[in-house]
């Protein structure tokens, strides 16, 4: 069965802490009507910092969507090939045993996509299969390794690389004065993390259902806007309730395998914010503390969306608390309202 190896994560050097987002929305927006309500939640986001790929001078200036999307490729050509090279050396392989790419990111565009760079940048095989997807935003990292695991189903000796890649701070409208938008820009970060899915052998989570749910009549709910100055973020304020309905779907995949999602040794959840994760622990029935590597990567992040799976699964690798054969879920949620859960057990072949 195909084993979701140790993940790589880079964050970018440029630091903002919520301190000083919260200052910046005070002088950036002081006349704003609902102002004492914006800060308040931004200030309850649990966001301690997070990371961007320019400076904030920069990140808070226009240049036209043109020049947003040659930044976008020009750190993604910049940035992503170490984080491969690293998610690679965990897994114990090399770019010509991997036999697809899905390539994950809702915060730019390049067509070819991002993958026909890097198989012939990195050496990866010209038969490699290329899936990118760009439409799922924080749900994609969740389907990215759904669909890694749909084809080392097909493919038992097959090898999949997944990479999520999300600059989100190039998506920060200063024209966009919703309360949704300027609570966005508090809370979203810039981040890339890459993972082997093994058909055979590794460490990690040996992948063994996945399922996806959607929210019916949610669609407008977490969406953009594409408009001549790029990509506008709307986020409407029912979606922190959102767990409510969606506890069940994760419960009814864990049920099909004859597992109780109430009962998890290890849970790997997209966290898009405090309230979601609260949600979830209360209609999950499970402590607070099982969401700890998801909570983390919020506090020293901010929601880094498609790649805040890998990272809080990366977490979860670094605390070394799993052991052979315990069960543990996955879970990533976003436009749709979409959730794309995974079921796994630990199991440890070999130490990469």
């Amino acid at each position: 069965m195909a084993v979701l190896c140790k993940p790589a994560i880079q964050v970018p050097e440029y630091v903002i802490t919520n301190e000083e987002t919260l200052e910046l929305a005070r002088r950036l927006h002081g006349d704003h009507p609902q102002l004492d309500l914006i800060l308040r939640l931004i200030e309850h986001t649990g966001v301690q910092k997070r990371h961007l790929i320019q400076p904030i001078e920069t990140v808070l200036q226009h240049p036209g969507f043109d020049a947003r999307s040659a930044t976008y490729e020009a750190h993604t050509k910049a940035r992503v090939p170490a984080v491969v090279r690293q998610a690679l050396d965990h897994a114990e392989l090399e770019p010509q045993q991997i036999d697809m790419i899905v390539y994950v990111s809702c915060t730019g565009f390049m067509m070819p996509p991002p993958t026909a760079w890097l198989i012939g940048e990195m050496g990866f095989r010209p038969e490699t299969r290329q899936m990118p997807i760009a439409q799922l935003g924080c749900a994609a990292g969740g389907a990215a390794i759904n669909r890694a695991h749909d084809f080392c189903t097909a493919y038992p000796d097959a090898n999949a690389l997944v990479v999520a890649c999300e600059f989100c701070s190039l998506c920060y409208q200063p024209t966009d004065l919703g309360v949704g938008s300027l609570l966005s820009n508090g809370l979203f970060g810039d981040g890339i993390a890459a993972a082997v899915i093994r058909g055979d052998g590794g460490t990690g989570v040996r992948l063994e259902r996945n399922g996806s749910y959607i929210i019916p009549d949610t669609e407008d709910w977490i969406s953009y806007a594409v408009r001549s100055t790029g990509f506008h973020f709307q986020l409407d304020k029912r979606v922190p309730g959102t767990m409510e309905p969606l506890a069940p779907a994760l419960q009814a995949v864990a049920e099909q395998h004859q597992w109780n999602a109430s009962k998890m040794d290890f849970y790997i959840i997209h966290a898009g914010g405090p309230r979601i994760l609260d949600d979830l622990s209360l209609f999950l029935d499970v402590p607070p503390e099982a969401f700890r590597f998801s909570r983390a990567t919020l506090t020293e992040y901010g929601n880094i969306a498609s790649a805040v799976v890998l990272d809080a699964l990366a977490r979860m690798f670094a605390e070394a608390s799993a052991l052979d054969g315990h069960r543990g879920l996955m879970a990533g949620f976003g436009p749709g309202i979409t959730a794309e859960i995974s079921l796994g057990t630990w199991t440890s072949e070999f130490e990469s």
